[in-house]
């Protein structure tokens, strides 16, 4: 079979299969961030294969995209590989995955300025309501207030990052219940999780009909959450940040018998209250390298034929 075609079938395979496979897992609630891990191999695996599918494709079209890549190679290496046989489609196939690739890159650099747009028009607001005094400077503080009748909280990214909380939250928020929001929010920020959710906003919004892609935005908009209330479940109690869940949104419907919105919201409670019980260490350490072994296959799919002729 030619190579490249493998990898194409691979990479089609993989984003049909792995959401199925991951929906009717039970384990990813119990190891969220295990399950990160997971998911960015499985997408990783599935670029990787339409990757090295074009540059094979490429290579077998065009003459001088195979100079460059199979320059340093001997000729029973490019032998190997059978690019003569390929056919006309081979030009076709890796004109249309190129077109995905430039497609994917476009969809993340407007995520990202969307994000970074947002960004400046919360911190502009933010100096609207919660004006500097004389002396201080912007980003001075990690905890911003804001007078506001409805309880809110809500972590602003940026070189100098902040958790803004309205009077409302602060007073419906008791002990440490404060402490254990920070905490959340904290989370978010140590673990990157505004990049995994661009990323997965992109890929999704750029290939809506890809089931992995999909998949890969809904999971990660809720595993984050889940990763994060694990944070500052281990410093404050999972009792702590499940009272400061409820405190914050218990107005806002997501707790009725048909929430609107915030439908994760009552899983998360639930799930802090009603703990199960970790993996194994041991489970977790499987999981991990088998997650890892995944961007592996497609490499391997790409080389054998190479190393066969290296003998």
């Amino acid at each position: 079979m030619l190579v490249s075609l493998a990898l194409l079938l691979l990479g089609a395979l993989a984003a049909v299969v792995a959401p199925g496979l991951m929906a009717r897992a039970r384990w990813p609630e119990r190891e969220p961030v295990v399950a990160l891990w997971v998911w960015q191999c499985v997408v990783a695996g599935v670029l990787l294969s339409f990757g090295l599918s074009m540059t094979l494709s490429a290579a077998a079209a065009w003459q001088a995209v195979r100079g460059h890549v199979f320059a340093p190679a001997p000729h029973a290496v490019v032998e190997a590989y059978a690019l003569a046989a390929y056919g006309p489609w081979s030009a076709v196939i890796a004109v249309l995955l190129a077109f995905g690739g430039v497609w994917s890159a476009t969809m993340l650099v407007r995520e990202i300025l969307r994000a970074r747009a947002r960004r400046r028009r919360g911190r502009a607001e933010l100096l609207v309501r919660s004006p500097l005094m004389p002396g201080e400077e912007p980003g001075g503080g990690r905890l911003v207030v804001l007078e506001g009748e409805r309880p809110d909280a809500w972590w602003l990214p940026g070189a100098a990052p902040q958790l803004v909380i309205t009077t409302a939250a602060l007073g419906r928020l008791k002990g440490r219940q404060l402490d254990a929001v920070l905490a959340h929010e904290q989370g978010h920020a140590r673990a990157r999780h505004d990049w995994l959710l661009h990323c997965s906003d992109a890929l999704a919004t750029g290939f809506p009909q890809v089931p992995v892609f999909a998949a890969f935005r809904d999971e990660m908009h809720r595993l984050v959450e889940l990763a994060a209330d694990d944070v500052a479940s281990r410093r404050f109690g999972r009792l702590t940040i499940a009272l400061a869940l409820v405190e914050l949104n218990e107005d806002r419907g997501v707790f009725g018998p048909a929430p609107a919105s915030g439908a994760h919201l009552p899983l998360r409670v639930n799930r802090l209250l009603a703990p199960v019980e970790r993996l194994t260490a041991g489970r977790r350490l499987r999981l991990t390298a088998a997650a890892a072994l995944v961007p592996v296959v497609p490499l391997l799919v790409a080389f054998v034929p190479g190393l066969r002729a290296l003998g």
